[in-house]
């Protein structure tokens, strides 16, 4: 079954960045996307960025544009997304998954793949 592995949460103030990786292996051939969500206790998960696979096309959510940026790599059979995240806000605190999909459009619809998450805190 595929297998999503984030690593890179942490803690950071204010105007300071983090980088979040996201190792993506065991896929079909058909996955397509991969991308990054967001939430917060008691609200509902958003979709951060996205990137189709082959790096072809990438999407950001209107709230991290100019401030976030998704990248991927490959290497033999596993997928490397990273999220570059500067001018950080406290209100980017939440937990961030990594997703996949095999959706032919990426963007940050549903996806059916989910890492455990990885937290980020900003003060």
């Amino acid at each position: 079954h595929v297998q999503l592995v984030e690593s890179g949460g942490g803690s950071a103030q204010a105007g300071g960045s983090l980088r979040l990786s996201c190792v993506g292996s065991r896929f079909p051939s058909s996955m397509n996307c991969m991308g990054w969500f967001r939430q917060v206790p008691g609200k509902e998960r958003e979709g951060v960025a996205a990137i189709a696979i082959d790096g072809s096309m990438t999407y950001y959510a209107d709230s991290v544009k100019g401030r976030f940026t998704i990248t991927i790599s490959q290497d033999n059979a596993q997928n490397t997304i990273y999220l570059q995240m500067n001018s950080l806000k406290p209100e980017d605190t939440a937990m961030y998954y990594c997703a996949a999909d095999r959706r032919r459009v990426c963007g940050l619809g549903r996806y059916t793949d989910w890492g455990q998450g990885t937290q980020v805190t900003v003060s």
